[in-house]
């Protein structure tokens, strides 16, 4: 089975592709860090470079396509044009090319399409974004929920291609969980039967330790990382308190005392989403006494182990240089956490290897 990855990234959904048996043959993507990063641990997949330049019937046919199309205009953080804004209206040039492809391969290829955003595209645009992503799937008419609002899991059969999406949140995922909140939604389009389904709504949230990344040379996350569990909690008389930032700033400026005391973090609390625009802040103190404490920013690596990439994925360059730790952070800031990329993954390789 094979993989093309549009708006590629830092390859999440080619990593797990190779941890899943898929070998991804090309990706997409203008960003240099994040081409740099990936040429360094995928020698052979092919870079296409600006989708708006490339024809599905033009390049080499896939199994799957994935694609994770920008979310500035949808996400809640963003000015919510939704898909008519200037970044997120991108997204009509996957679905054209792999519309395009099919074309050129009556209808053999790609098998799969994955598409992955933001929890806000389920509201922007009065919800009606999130509609137009499903017909431009189904390629037929989808009526509004009677209730108004988008469920966090569903399904469009009855037609070529089976379509079903899910939410998933970080912080259920991986093995040790990861202790992140960060909720994306996961759509599988499946052209060549009725498993969209099977892929993303089948049992076992914790998956096991991800196998070497084979033909990149790059191994899995170590496992060496604090339990999940324990995380946030005291460890050995170490107490670790992530805090809500864009909260803080926010609440500070309205000069909302209880909201701003709120965005402090607790025992147990998940780190808030790492973003690409901003550095996560915790504190971290050991004991009962705050005085023996430090506030910090989390580094590049925890970010890396946050998202279940393995460590210094995004440390150096296809040139063996080093990233700056901002470019860093911007990157991992619009990855996707590897655990429920494998997850999908790992379903399309049962599903279609039967």
């Amino acid at each position: 089975m094979t993989l093309g990855s549009l708006f590629d990234g830092i390859g999440v959904f080619p990593l797990a592709g190779i941890h899943s048996g898929i070998t991804p043959l090309w990706a997409s993507e203008i960003e240099k860090i994040p081409v740099s990063i990936t040429k360094r641990h995928f020698p052979g997949m092919e870079h296409l470079g600006d989708i708006t330049a490339l024809h599905g019937a033009e390049i080499p046919a896939v199994d799957v396509i994935t694609f994770g199309s920008p979310c500035q205009n949808l996400s809640a953080a963003g000015n919510r044009t939704g898909l008519s804004g200037e970044k997120s209206s991108l997204y009509h040039h996957a679905i054209r090319i792999i519309k395009e492809m099919r074309e050129a391969t009556n209808g053999r290829f790609p098998v799969i399409a994955v598409w992955e955003n933001v929890m806000g595209a389920f509201s922007s645009n009065d919800r009606m974004d999130f509609r137009a992503v499903l017909q431009s799937f189904a390629d037929t008419g989808v009526p509004m929920p009677v209730s108004g609002r988008w469920a966090y899991a569903g399904m469009v059969r009855g037609r070529r291609p089976d379509v079903a999406w899910r939410l998933l949140d970080a912080q259920y995922w991986g093995k040790p969980r990861l202790p992140q909140r960060r909720r994306r939604i996961f759509l599988v389009a499946d052209f060549g039967g009725e498993r969209a389904g099977e892929i993303l709504f089948r049992p076992g949230g914790v998956q096991p330790d991800s196998a070497a990344c084979g033909p990149s040379g790059m191994s899995a996350p170590k496992r060496n990382r604090v339990p999940a569990e324990k995380t946030g909690r005291e460890i050995s008389g170490i107490t670790v308190c992530p805090f809500q930032k864009i909260r803080m700033r926010g609440t500070a400026g309205r000069k909302d005392t209880n909201s701003f005391l709120g965005s402090f973090g607790k025992r147990g609390d998940p780190f808030p989403t790492i973003l690409a625009s901003d550095t996560n802040t915790f504190a971290l103190w050991y004991g009962e006494e705050y005085k023996n404490g430090v506030i910090r920013d989390l580094m590049p690596v925890e970010c890396e182990r946050l998202m279940g990439l393995p460590e210094n994925w995004t440390r150096y360059g296809a040139d063996g240089r080093e990233i700056s730790d901002s470019a860093r952070y911007r990157a991992l800031g619009n990855a996707i956490a590897l655990p429920c990329a494998e997850y999908i993954m790992r379903g399309i390789a049962e599903a279609l290897g039967g």
